[in-house]
């Protein structure tokens, strides 16, 4: 498994991870069909969010056999993004690239929807913790949670 900054050749995998995750993982929660099946679609988040140059920048992608197992979007000391393909979760693979963005881009917080509780779990097993702060995620009914990494 290598961890490498993301080119533009992987833009459209990136997004296929991306797509399937949310749908599979928050539409149960949001419950919103016309954005999940609607809005939400491979081309449209490569041109409309992965493909610009400012987001280009910020993504790294965990690779095995030639193929994009996961990626993650790191933004400062952030993790913004952090996703695995449904196909090959609980391998290892998430634990890798958080602790590549801990160790080599020194990230220290991120944000995770109050709901996805295997998100938090995963996230406090690789020394997340829960800060206090939590905010609503735009457009929505549902909160945020800001968790940091424990000192």
């Amino acid at each position: 498994m290598i961890i490498r900054k993301a080119t533009k050749e992987d833009l459209s995998r990136i997004a296929e991870i991306f797509v399937f995750n949310n749908r599979i993982n928050f539409f149960p929660i949001f419950n919103k069909e016309d954005f999940s099946f609607g809005e939400l679609q491979v081309v449209s988040m490569i041109d409309n969010y992965f493909g610009k140059e400012e987001i280009m920048n910020t993504l790294f992608v965990a690779e095995s056999n030639r193929i994009i197992k996961g990626f993650m979007e790191i933004r400062g000391k952030e993790i913004r993004k952090l996703y695995v393909d449904t196909c090959f979760q609980s391998g290892g693979i998430g634990s890798k690239l958080i602790k590549y963005a801990i160790q080599n881009l020194h990230v220290d917080f991120l944000w995770v929807l109050e709901k996805n509780i295997r998100a938090r779990e995963f996230y406090n097993r690789h020394g997340f913790i829960e800060n206090g702060e939590k905010e609503y995620e735009k457009g929505t009914t549902e909160y945020l949670l800001k968790l940091t990494l424990r000192s």
